[in-house]
């Protein structure tokens, strides 16, 4: 039996307005990413490197809008919103390892 996700609501809002306001950080993920593939070998190493700081700042981002509400709430609470909050984030942008922030 699915297990309805008790805060599906607010994390729905809060990607929504992470989209609304923070696409450029996703469209450097998408550029940085298609600029590594179009490298040859001499230039793909530092490509690469700057694939994985646009990831880390849009990762930064949805990290702070996760801690600012988490912040707001009882511990358990908290970590269960953390938790689906992370899940909801892998699952909609698959670079996003932001459980590692």
């Amino acid at each position: 039996m699915l297990q309805r996700k008790r805060f599906r609501d607010v994390i729905d809002r809060q990607l929504a307005l992470f989209l609304e306001e923070d696409s450029d950080l996703l469209d450097d993920v998408a550029e940085a990413l298609e600029r590594y593939n179009r490298a040859d070998r001499d230039e793909a190493e530092e490509l690469y490197g700057d694939y994985q700081l646009a990831i880390e700042a849009a990762v930064e981002r949805l990290a702070e809008l996760r801690d600012t509400y988490a912040r707001t709430l009882a511990d358990d609470d908290a970590d269960r919103y953390e938790n689906e909050f992370n899940a909801a984030v892998k699952s909609r942008w698959k670079f996003a390892a932001i459980d590692e922030t």
